[in-house]
């Protein structure tokens, strides 16, 4: 289900400046207003399952009087969070877009919403994010860019990822075929601190978000083999109905996902960023 909401940007939130906290590198590269998107990544305590799949039955209707909120897409996931055909029984993700910095950041540190989620998970992991680049569109959508590109080099600091397509039923069989290889790289790729696969329908409505250490490291993945050959095949035998890929700077990553701590990995990628520039200037 996708949320449309009628009226106007807040101006308030469409002009706020980066708030404080915010590492340097990155209030550089962000602009103060235009959408900031947000991530949910959650696995549910057993004894919350049955609630969990309340939500994806519900879809977008505990979203309707979030303020602010412009899109939104309730996600599965596969087994463990990750690629595979076979459904989680309790990981689920949201992905939603917000008309200015405050109010994605107020959803997060406020929202009785996600407040609900994160009583019920065993792990929880919230990124805020400003698109650098993006082509294509989401259910019709397009995501509005407002960061400064990301350019290539180790010293270009954290980036984010999302990857989704909607996979024509014909050609299902032969892109699952090509998917194992490309997961296994991904997850093995230098540099990619956390791979997510998510979905709004199994086998054909599929998303991959994915936090990298810099810009290099991300672009030395796409470049490899199982990964171009993945591309090359959807793209040549015209696997999508549709299809999106963004580029994000990241304003915040909190919490913890598959035993991994990730409240601090935003502020060490940029110092890593930093020396490294450093040592490059």
């Amino acid at each position: 289900m996708t949320l449309r909401f009628a009226g106007q940007p807040n101006p308030a939130a469409a002009n706020s400046a980066a708030p404080r906290g915010t590492p340097a590198c990155l209030q550089r590269r962000s602009r103060s207003s235009g959408s900031v998107a947000v991530v949910v990544m959650v696995n549910f305590k057993p004894a919350a399952v049955p609630w969990a799949w309340s939500r994806l039955v519900l879809q977008g209707l505990p979203l309707m009087q979030v303020p602010g909120l412009c899109f939104a897409k309730v996600l599965g996931s596969g087994q463990g969070g990750g690629f595979g055909v076979v459904p989680s029984r309790s990981h689920q993700g949201l992905f939603l877009s917000f008309d200015g910095e405050t109010a994605a950041r107020d959803f997060v540190a406020h929202s009785p919403v996600l407040q609900r989620y994160r009583a019920r998970a065993q792990e929880c992991c919230v990124a805020v994010l400003r698109a650098s680049s993006s082509r294509g569109s989401w259910s019709g959508r397009h995501l509005e860019v407002s960061a400064q590109p990301l350019t290539a080099g180790t010293a270009s600091g954290p980036l984010a990822a999302l990857t989704r397509a909607s996979i024509k039923p014909l050609r299902a069989r032969a892109f699952w075929r090509l998917s194992p290889a490309a997961e296994t790289a991904l997850a093995q790729a230098p540099g990619c601190r956390l791979a997510v696969g998510l979905g709004e329908m199994p086998l054909l409505r599929q998303a991959t978000f994915s936090l990298w250490d810099n810009v290099s490291a991300m672009d030395a993945y796409a470049r490899s083999g199982a990964h171009q050959a993945a591309i090359r095949a959807s793209y040549g035998g015209a696997h999508f109905s549709e299809a999106m890929f963004v580029r994000f700077v990241p304003l915040l990553v909190q919490g913890t996902w598959q035993g991994q701590s990730l409240d601090t990995w935003l502020v060490d990628a940029e110092a890593s960023a930093v020396r490294a520039g450093s040592q490059h200037g």
